[in-house]
């Protein structure tokens, strides 16, 4: 009999924000010795992920029965061979060689995410199982400072209660310096995720926030364009607000605006032109007139 595991693995920014780990890997393995018949508890099953040293992958990799990368929403899709009963416990690791949008420092990062007894069910072909984890904020907080990486993701409106606008593109500025650290299109629902590094804030100033600790991370003001044209800028001031200050590693940040009219300075060349043009042909269609009545 084939087994067949599908599934998800994602990870929240905040409190409502799911951010899909786009590259990373998950890993089944049968478990160890030692551990078979075992008691399993609910500590193992929905206990928070754990950071495994290279020794410890290296010690369990005779263990491991399938491995699969996690595709653009952070779906997977396994499969293997019967080694093992169905009613028996399986560990599940994850590896992140790289965070979404291939941010921040490259290196292996290998976490325990559970030891459990899938639910099965069976069909013609074998057996058929799902798996999902979402990982906490404060873990995913962590593991992108540790990288010395950010993530800002929010949602475009054109005014409040609006719903979000698709195919926008995001820039974000460091106020500090007035570079542009990132650029970001809007969903199909209208979010962005902007991601940059520590060497997208290099250059600008640190500062001192309240209380008294050097914070690292950017202070940013945007501006939106649709298809290629500058539709709305922010005031630089608007990342002196509090929320904008120092911002941590995992950000939300919602952007409401009103399309401005701006132009190029060739569609204001050209519409000026045609000004001019259509201001002369009236002129001489007056002056014609004119000796018209004199005759």
């Amino acid at each position: 009999m084939s087994y067949l595991l599908i599934g998800n693995i994602s990870a929240l920014i905040g409190h409502d924000c799911v951010e899909p780990l786009v590259n990373a890997r998950i890993r089944v393995y049968l478990p160890a010795l030692q551990a078979r018949g075992n008691k399993q508890t609910a500590k193992d099953m929905f206990s928070d992920m754990q950071p495994l040293s290279a020794k410890e992958v290296l010690l369990k990799a005779d263990r491991l029965i399938a491995e699969a990368v996690l595709d653009s929403k952070g779906n997977f899709s396994l499969s293997w061979n019967e080694v093992h009963l169905f009613t028996e416990e399986l560990e599940l690791d994850l590896c992140l060689d790289q965070l979404p949008g291939k941010n921040g420092s490259t290196r292996p990062r290998n976490f325990h995410l559970s030891r459990l007894v899938l639910h099965w069910k069976r069909n013609n072909a074998g057996y058929v199982g799902a798996y999902a984890y979402v990982i906490p904020a404060d873990i995913w907080q962590q593991i992108y400072a540790n990288a010395g990486a950010w993530v800002v993701t929010g949602l475009v409106k054109e005014a409040p209660g609006r719903i979000g606008q698709p195919g926008l593109m995001v820039e974000a500025y460091n106020a500090l310096s007035d570079d542009v650290i990132g650029k970001a299109y809007t969903n199909e629902t209208g979010r962005y995720y902007l991601y940059f590094s520590r060497k997208e804030i290099g250059k600008g100033r640190m500062i001192t926030v309240r209380n008294g600790q050097v914070g690292t991370g950017p202070q940013l003001y945007f501006k939106i364009y649709r298809d290629g044209q500058l539709v709305w800028e922010e005031n630089k001031k608007a990342a002196e607000h509090p929320e904008r200050k120092e911002l941590s590693h995992c950000s939300q940040v919602d952007i409401v605006f009103k399309p401005s009219r701006v132009k190029k300075a060739s569609d204001w060349l050209s519409e000026l032109m045609t000004l001019k043009s259509t201001r002369k042909k009236k002129s001489g269609a007056y002056r014609l007139l004119t000796y018209s009545s004199l005759l």
